[in-house]
């Protein structure tokens, strides 16, 4: 198991970052809040969880320890995978999910695609009372890289839309509020469109 993956980044988009270290380069999965965190450095540090399942071995990486506890306690409730809770995460920081959670919140984990009624009930009775020493913060940080619009489509295709849908939502957003400048915020009212 590997605690974090410290090195130079090569590649990042919303959904995955490639980080070299002693000449290997580590593809990441990671989360809309940990892609907004990075920033434009180019030494980076993420915390890692292995999953391990027959027939692959995927990283996911976090900017803090705090996003991988969440991440963690997630995937550790029955019928949430690592890809639910990447999409939760994606779509809610740290944060947000600790108090959906903590005041029993069902209509904001509900705003997760992916996420039933049953499910958001789930998540709260089995995690309600874990999450008593979890403390973090979601500061969101301006990020350039490609363009606004390829960024948040290649995200949303990356977490299992369609191309046709998710750029229907997309360019009903960015119709919505063309000033838009995080790729971040547009990725997360286009999740809310879906």
């Amino acid at each position: 198991m590997y605690e974090f993956i410290k090195g130079r980044l090569i590649e990042k988009n919303p959904t995955y970052a490639v980080i070299e270290t002693s000449g290997i380069g580590y593809y990441i999965h990671i989360s809309l809040h940990t892609y907004s965190q990075l920033g434009k450095e180019k030494e980076v540090r993420l915390f890692i969880h292995q999953l391990v399942r027959e027939d692959a071995i995927s990283l996911f990486g976090f900017f803090d320890t705090y996003e991988r506890e969440m991440f963690r306690k997630l995937i550790g409730v029955s019928g949430v995978g690592a890809g639910t809770a990447r999409m939760i995460l994606s779509s809610l920081n740290p944060a947000e999910v600790y108090a959906a959670i903590s005041s029993a919140d069902v209509n904001t984990l509900k705003s997760v695609k992916g996420i039933g009624a049953k499910s958001a009930q789930r998540i709260i009775v089995d995690l309600k009372d874990k999450l008593d020493a979890f403390v973090g913060e979601a500061d969101i940080l301006p990020v350039q890289h490609n363009t606004l619009r390829e960024e948040a489509l290649s995200a949303l295709l990356a977490l299992g839309f369609s191309k046709q849908m998710a750029e229907k939502a997309l360019q009903k957003v960015l119709k919505a509020n063309p000033t838009a400048d995080k790729v971040e915020v547009v990725i997360k009212e286009t999740l809310k469109v879906l």
